[in-house]
């Protein structure tokens, strides 16, 4: 499966956790929940979440390839977000998409490591 594929449901997939851990963390509020979901999705913070992740040998050889094949396909970026950043997140999602379909045992873990990352408030 291509690198795009592999964002678009790791993409899905990671914005599920984002909701359902928000309102664990007793959030209720439609327009509070998107506002912090951004904290935890937008491709900054994905770039961020991957670059740690790489800078701590999180990943192993295989999530390290299907980074770089959601990384080396992504487009230019976007209006809000360089290109560098914009591919280091389709990376992530890839990374995701990648775990969801082929290695369901890591999913939990890699998000979970995500999710702690940006809640500790540890981006660059």
């Amino acid at each position: 499966m291509n690198g795009l594929t592999l964002a678009y449901i790791g993409d899905a997939y990671y914005e599920l956790q984002i909701r359902d851990h928000l309102l664990n963390k007793g959030y209720t509020h439609v327009k509070q929940l998107h506002s912090k979901a951004i904290k935890y999705t937008s491709s900054i913070a994905q770039a961020n979440i991957v670059q740690m992740m790489i800078d701590n040998n999180i990943l192993l050889e295989d999530e390290i390839n299907a980074y770089k094949r959601g990384r080396n396909n992504s487009t230019s970026g976007r209006k809000n977000v360089d290109g560098e950043t914009y591919a280091k997140a389709t990376g992530f999602e890839s990374i995701i998409g990648y775990l969801y379909l082929e290695k369901n045992n890591r999913l939990d873990l890699i998000v979970n490591i995500s999710i702690n990352y940006i809640d500790k408030g540890d981006l660059q």
